[in-house]
């Protein structure tokens, strides 16, 4: 994306490419469903949410749709998230592929209990 200065989540889908914004959307969509009480922000020019602290980022790019910070507590979900872990454990999922949903509502929830403060 450009170099924009986003200053709500609304205003970061619509400056995505028209392919990523439903992507983009369904995202914001499961994770506000996964935890109601967050609040969306922007941080690091990104969409995120809050509870105490930022615990959830997401992001489109060029060729993937990136996800922040590495989930690191729960061991099992670290195993399954393998295949999308890049080089500092953050989550990329291609944009050639379909997005595992479920999983990323995983992701979610997992990153909820481990970074945020109530």
């Amino acid at each position: 994306m450009a170099a924009a200065r986003f200053t709500d989540v609304d205003s970061y889908i619509a400056a995505a490419a028209p392919e990523v914004q439903a992507l983009l959307r369904e995202i914001r969509r499961l994770a506000r469903a996964a935890v109601p009480e967050a609040t969306e922000t922007i941080s690091y020019q990104m969409p995120a949410l809050k509870q105490g602290r930022v615990f959830f980022y997401f992001a489109a790019f060029k060729k993937h749709i990136g996800i922040y910070p590495p989930v690191q507590a729960d061991k099992n979900l670290v195993r399954e998230l393998a295949p999308w872990r890049g080089p500092k454990g953050n989550l990329q999922f291609p944009l050639d592929q379909p997005l595992p949903y479920a999983l990323i509502q995983r992701v979610v929830l997992a990153l909820a209990r481990e970074y945020s403060k109530p």
